[in-house]
């Protein structure tokens, strides 16, 4: 990703547009085939370009000398009819689609190590939590799933994303094809291998750009939610993940003991910069008359630094996931420690089925949970004490509620929509878990 945005690859992008117009020229007779055969020999260098900038102060006019001092008297078809923007954008845009099929890999690489994960964990159970607190029982695989549907809808964003970024525009000064016709632009483009724009004015549309980075900001939202999951799942009093470790590796240099989830922490930090590039690239949207340079300067920094952000992320990320550390046992005893609460809706359910209003069966169950969470005392004890429990349910029913297993029965189903096939040597059943421990 970084040579895709080195000086190098910028110059040499625009060499390659100034000789696919000059080819066109050629293709519509203005240019003799002897001069063209010359002109694709054409070279740049680059100190000479940098010495003729602090003269010109323009990076176009500077590269356009050093070119044609490669050159003989064919040097004067270079740059003939085209204005900058023709060379830039059309270069940038060549760029972007380098760039973007290199963060196609890495997106494709992630969703498969997702995906090998989430079968993995199938039936891993771990205790589900809403507003960070105990809900019910979920499978570590079907966060995974979640994971691995919404990196898919980023795969879709994405193409779609690159397909309205891979374009050029060979159209002159204001875009009205007066000193370059349209054949130029079309044939220029079609040997570049990306679109012609169908309308410019000096520059190709920043709605185009937008899109672009707004794509990569919600992707990076995306890696900051799965990061921010395995941060909190670390924490001491969780520790259901970690982060890989490698030995040798120092958390802190006061405190030995320190396991940190610095790799997430990073890519959350990272997702911050690319949400402010998004509002740089739609504020670019907006240039004076048919074209302004006030968007210039920031896309210097932003779109090279949002491809290499999201590259680096989603490479950081892969690697995390490939290497999760599944504390499995520790997601048993979390489910444990409310001592059965997590049970307090189907014991609701069992109680309006077995004929009572809601409001008095919520009732009867929120009473004995607040005894759990002041004494501690196990939730299935108190309500085969409750006399308003025991005169519907007896010792058995209410046993049967306390079932872990009845989370999971409908994992198979969620799988096989999403389509996530079995791994090989992977159960194809769920193991029926031991009854949560009175």
């Amino acid at each position: 990703m970084k040579r895709v945005w080195d000086e190098k690859s910028k110059f040499d992008k625009w060499l390659q547009v100034e000789i696919a117009a000059c080819e066109a020229w050629t293709e519509l007779g203005e240019i003799p085939e002897d001069d063209m055969l010359k002109i694709k020999s054409a070279s740049y260098n680059l100190d000479r370009i940098n010495e003729i900038l602090t003269i010109t102060h323009h990076d176009m006019t500077a590269f356009l000398k050093s070119v044609s001092e490669s050159l003989g008297e064919e040097s004067r078809f270079i740059h003939l009819g085209l204005t900058s923007s023709d060379v830039m954008d059309t270069a940038l845009g060549l760029q972007l689609k380098e760039a973007s099929t290199i963060i196609e890999q890495d997106i494709i690489e992630f969703i498969s190590v997702l995906e090998h994960q989430a079968i993995a964990h199938k039936y891993t159970l771990m205790m589900g939590r809403t507003h960070g607190v105990h809900a019910e029982p979920t499978t570590f695989g079907l966060k995974l799933a979640l994971w691995v549907e919404e990196m898919k809808r980023n795969a879709q964003r994405f193409t779609k994303a690159k397909e309205t970024i891979s374009v050029g525009k060979i159209s002159g000064a204001v875009g009205t094809y007066a000193t370059v016709p349209p054949d130029i632009e079309r044939i220029a483009c079609t040997r570049l291998g990306i679109s012609a724009d169908s309308i410019s004015n000096q520059v190709i549309q920043r709605d185009r750009h937008a899109e672009f980075i707004s794509t990569i900001a919600i992707m990076g939202g995306s890696l900051e939610k799965i990061a921010t999951e395995i941060r909190s799942l670390q924490r001491t009093e969780i520790l259901e993940l970690e982060e890989p470790f490698q030995k040798g590796q120092t958390g802190s240099s006061a405190m030995p003991h320190k396991k940190n989830p610095e790799l997430c922490e990073r890519i959350c930090g990272l997702a911050r910069l690319l949400r402010g590039y998004a509002i740089t690239s739609l504020e670019n949207i907006a240039l004076w008359h048919e074209r302004d340079i006030s968007h210039s300067s920031t896309e210097r920094v932003i779109l090279p630094d949002a491809c290499l952000i999201i590259d680096y992320a989603l490479a950081i990320l892969t690697s995390v996931i490939k290497d999760l550390k599944v504390n499995t046992d520790n997601m048993l005893r979390n489910l444990e420690i409310t001592h059965g609460l997590i049970f307090s809706q189907k014991v609701l359910i069992a109680l309006i089925n077995a004929g009572l209003k809601r409001e008095e069966a919520y009732r009867i169950v929120q009473d004995n949970a607040m005894k759990v969470w002041q004494d501690g005392k196990e939730f299935s004890i108190l309500l085969k004490e409750d006399n308003r429990v025991t005169t519907i349910l007896n010792e058995k029913s209410i046993d049967a509620v306390f079932d872990y297993n009845f989370y999971m029965k409908h994992v198979d189903t969620v799988f096989q929509r999403l389509g996530l096939s079995e791994l090989k040597g992977m159960p194809t059943q769920v193991e029926k878990l031991a009854p949560h421990s009175s």
